[in-house]
């Protein structure tokens, strides 16, 4: 069995470096704030001081950070993963940034005699607790196949979508739908309850109707109660919305309901919750709509 590498052990990075302990896999793992790892320490995993570290120690390295800025900053210079990776290892980057950086970051990893593939995922905090995580994956397929047993041990429905960047590209265009979703439920909602109706049977009848997708059974319940931890915060939600937008202009694709979405991103930031579940864009158009949120 492969020695394994985690870096970024955030809400969801730390979770399914948890699963990888619980299939057998022996885990050396990296996280900015220490502390937040210390339960991953408990369950077996093995901290490391730099993200090199985590490099040089393991077979197959995963990567989970919050942007692309984030990326740059562990994979580069005299600690990041580049500068431990040595022919024949796997980096497996699961962040979500632009294609074009997922690509130069690969680039450099073959300069190393090394490989990367990007592997992003489809879900949640719920979903992969529930063993139900989807996952893409972009890259050579030599290397998609010597890493999809570990994949599967994360989750379910491992997909290879093709080249480098292609899983970011799929990823992005996968999340757009999930922003656009929420605000949408969050129209009907307020404009149930100001028609008469109660909230929470508002929320249960949308969330068990047609447009009841499994996104909305287990996020649509936020805009009765938010999570004291945000799966997925309102600014992380926008740098994959303004990711997608770049993208439109770059290839020609309007993004009417995303720019709109976009927007109320924005409004909910300028609202003190950039923090919060980016299900608060409930309580910002609640807000303009005169209803206590």
């Amino acid at each position: 069995m492969a020695s394994l590498g985690y870096i970024g052990l955030g809400v969801m990075g730390g979770r399914m470096a948890d699963r990888l302990l619980t299939k057998g896999h022996a885990v050396t793992g990296y996280n900015r704030t220490r502390e937040k790892a210390q339960w991953l320490v408990n369950r077996g995993l093995t901290l490391a001081d730099s993200p090199r570290a985590v490099s040089a120690a393991a077979d197959v390295t995963f990567v989970m950070v919050a942007n692309s800025a984030a990326l740059e900053s562990v994979a580069n210079g005299p600690d990041g993963f580049i500068a431990g990776l040595a022919p024949g290892k796997i980096v497996v980057d699961m962040s979500t940034v632009s294609p074009a950086l997922s690509r130069a970051v690969a680039a450099k990893v073959r300069e190393q005699g090394a490989r990367m593939v990007d592997a992003p995922v489809s879900g949640s905090v719920a979903t992969l607790e529930q063993g139900k995580l989807a996952i893409m994956v972009g890259g050579d397929r030599v290397t998609f196949d010597k890493v999809k047993p570990i994949l599967d041990d994360i989750g379910p429905k491992v997909t290879y979508v093709g080249g480098n960047g292609l899983a970011v590209s799929m990823k992005i265009a996968t999340n757009i739908s999930v922003a656009v979703q929420i605000l949408a439920f969050a129209e009907g909602v307020l404009l149930a309850e100001k028609s008469g109706i109660a909230r929470d049977v508002a929320v249960d009848v949308l969330t068990h109707s047609v447009v009841g997708s499994p996104l909305l059974q287990y996020r649509g319940p936020f805009v009765l109660q938010m999570p004291d931890e945000a799966w997925f915060n309102v600014n992380m939600m926008q740098k994959d919305v303004q990711l997608a937008l770049e993208m439109g202009r770059q290839l020609g694709v309007p993004l009417p309901t995303t720019a709109a979405t976009n927007e109320w991103l924005t409004a909910a930031r300028a609202m003190g919750l950039a923090e919060k579940d980016f299900a608060a864009v409930f309580q910002a158009l609640a807000r303009v709509s005169g209803v206590q949120p």
